[in-house]
């Protein structure tokens, strides 16, 4: 009976030392397209639960506008980012949960022109167009070291083509830097403080949402 019981022991440790040793270390390469531009993915499955995974993605730009008091700001918005992360497994498939470190650089260029078309309202006082020119600028909304957590599914576990996706936030750390052309606002105290208050101003409309969705999709080969 013991001799028995040993052998099953035995045989039950190898049979779970042999499911153990199964899983194959895995590397997935991809293209990619989302929210932070087009570009390329690189992952490595080392564990039957774990990957570590980087990208970087680039070219994808657009053109916005708003409005702040009665000045219309046109927004030329440019994207991209890179990220390194580890990527969670939990049931061992295809589904996975993210969590790491992105570097976003999420900006636009600004133009502010006025309404009426000859003058400026800047936090409330009004400002001809023929003395200070245009108003002009930087809107950033993310760039750094970012923190990003996000899930998604890819079939990194299996050999082949497939595809897969992803999708998470990222934290922003908004800033608007705006002047004018003609840079008055260096020479009249006054101005200047009524161009920091449009700064605030449009920092606080931009910073409606403390993180910037990020949304991919993409193919991949798994070696």
């Amino acid at each position: 009976m013991k001799k028995a019981l040993l052998i099953a022991g035995t045989l039950a440790l190898a049979t779970a030392a042999t499911s153990v040793n199964a899983f194959e270390k895995r590397v997935s390469v991809g293209a990619i397209a989302g929210t932070t531009g087009f570009g390329g993915d690189l992952s490595w499955r080392f564990h039957e639960n774990l990957a570590l995974s980087a990208r970087y993605t680039d070219g994808l730009d657009f053109d916005t506008d708003f409005e702040e008091d009665d000045v219309d700001y046109d927004a030329e918005f440019g994207l991209k980012a890179s990220s390194f992360k580890v990527d969670y497994f939990p049931f061992g498939g295809r589904f996975f949960i993210s969590a790491g470190a992105m570097l976003p650089n999420i900006d636009a260029n600004v133009t502010g022109t006025p309404r009426n078309g000859s003058s400026f309202e800047l936090n409330g006082v009004n400002y001809s167009a023929a003395e200070i020119g245009s108003v002009v600028g930087k809107a950033t909304v993310a760039d750094g070291t970012q923190p990003y957590v996000g899930w998604g599914w890819r079939s990194s576990h299996t050999e082949g083509f497939g595809f897969f996706s992803e999708f998470g936030v990222v934290a922003t750390n908004v800033d608007v830097a705006l002047r004018t052309t003609n840079g008055f606002e260096n020479l009249d105290p006054s101005l200047n403080d009524d161009m920091r208050a449009e700064e605030a101003s449009l920092k606080d409309d931009i910073d409606k949402l403390p993180v910037f969705p990020v949304a991919l999709i993409g193919i991949s080969y798994t070696f």
